[in-house]
């Protein structure tokens, strides 16, 4: 056999690294056209199932999860909020808003806080309310990461990002989340108060605030740390003065199935993003995935604090923050991906202020798709891509965040 040759595969590895002829020219070319594609493809589908009821052609409804956040707004403004945690409750007023269509059921298995927050959606019928909601917490998500948003380049990176139109698509709350961790972890020195408030908020999905105390601590922004706490249990006690007891223990009493859907692949193996659910999707053992989890999310929590002091960035801190999250929880579906548009466009203003780094176009090219490409690889060929694009995206930024560029 021929031996391989050498220098040609060390040009072709420092060619894949640096991949010059992935340019500003190519990006922005390639982003229109994803971006266009999704929005063709979001009208279509809009129109379609606008002109069936609401249904959509696969007959799920339009804003695949948003029914969940309807029926338990509805429930809520009829004086029945714990409805909302009571499975049959809840579920027989997703089917009676689209006339008894046989559709899923969307589970209901947030935290009051989230409820409170849900409230007023009913008060305008569904097809409205679900645009007003993603309309508004899109805004919010913008305006969050505007100061990664410099030019129109990184806004047409943002809207072609396909976690977007996951997220609309499935009518749920990653732009609401995105804004609400970005707000808070890159405003953290100018508005410490107003930065704890934000974060108070994540309490409505808390295995993603989970890095959130790390990194407060690990960069000393112990006001922040403290209101953090402080307005999460002002968030809570509202919930239970406002919707009840009873609403409390109906949460409480979902905690085993919200589990069980995760062990038993109930939400679907191939939908979720992270190492636990990748474990069980190539068949691994229940205990083998929970113990990888726990590895990975120790590991990454460990990292964090590791590199947040190593930079005095803020944004560098909470990019790092944001990649953290989506390795740590073993709960993660693709809309969640949403949060890492935070530490990509970070590496980008990077890369395009001081040049790119060895592997980052790829890096952050291999992340940026991982949306679009994660559910269809874990449906029909049953390989998980998320654990290993993810852990690439937190690797490039965690070595860009501790170099000298992240300083000035």
């Amino acid at each position: 056999m021929p031996k391989p040759d050498a220098p040609a595969a060390r040009q072709m590895i420092a060619a894949l690294s640096q991949a010059r002829w992935f340019d500003g020219a190519r990006a922005r070319g390639y982003g229109l056209i994803l971006a266009g594609m999704s929005l063709v493809v979001m009208l279509v589908w809009g129109v379609l199932a606008l002109a069936h009821g609401g249904l959509d052609p696969m007959g799920k409804p339009l804003g695949a999860d948003y029914p969940s956040f309807w029926a338990a707004s509805r429930l809520a403004l009829n004086g029945k909020a714990a409805g909302a945690y009571d499975l049959a409750t809840h579920y027989a007023v997703q089917t009676s808003m689209f006339r008894g269509a046989p559709i899923g059921y969307s589970a209901f298995f947030y935290p009051p806080p989230y409820l409170l927050i849900c409230l007023p959606l009913a008060l305008l019928p569904y097809a409205p309310s679900l645009l007003l909601w993603l309309g508004a917490t899109a805004a919010m998500a913008k305006a969050a990461l505007q100061p990664l948003l410099r030019d129109r380049h990184a806004l047409l990176a943002l809207i072609a990002y396909p976690a977007v139109m996951s997220n609309l698509a499935h009518g749920q709350n990653a732009f609401l989340t995105t804004a609400l961790f970005t707000y808070g972890l890159t405003r953290v020195e100018r508005r410490p108060w107003l930065a704890g408030l934000a974060l108070g908020l994540l309490v409505i999905k808390p295995h993603l605030a989970l890095v959130v105390p790390f990194s407060l601590m690990a960069t000393g922004r112990w006001r922040t740390f403290w209101t953090t706490g402080a307005w999460a249990l002002a968030f809570c006690a509202a919930s239970y003065l406002a919707l009840g007891a009873d609403v409390w223990r109906g949460f409480f009493a979902t905690n085993a199935l919200a589990r069980a859907a995760l062990e038993q692949d109930l939400v679907g193996n191939e939908k979720m993003q992270s190492l636990f659910a990748a474990v069980r999707l190539v068949g691994g053992p229940l205990w083998l995935a929970w113990g990888a989890q726990a590895l990975t999310s120790v590991a990454t929590l460990t990292v964090l604090v590791w590199a947040s002091r190593k930079t005095r960035d803020v944004t560098a801190q909470a990019a790092l923050a944001g990649c953290a999250a989506l390795l740590a929880s073993p709960f993660l579906l693709d809309y969640d991906l949403m949060l890492g548009a935070l530490p990509m466009l970070w590496l980008m203003s990077k890369g395009r202020e001081s040049g790119f780094l060895d592997w980052e176009k790829l890096g952050l090219a291999a992340a940026f798709l991982l949306p679009l490409v994660s559910r269809l690889a874990g449906a029909a060929l049953h390989v998980p891509l998320a654990p290993l694009a993810l852990a690439s995206l937190y690797a490039l930024t965690v070595r860009r965040a501790i170099s000298c560029d992240s300083r000035h």
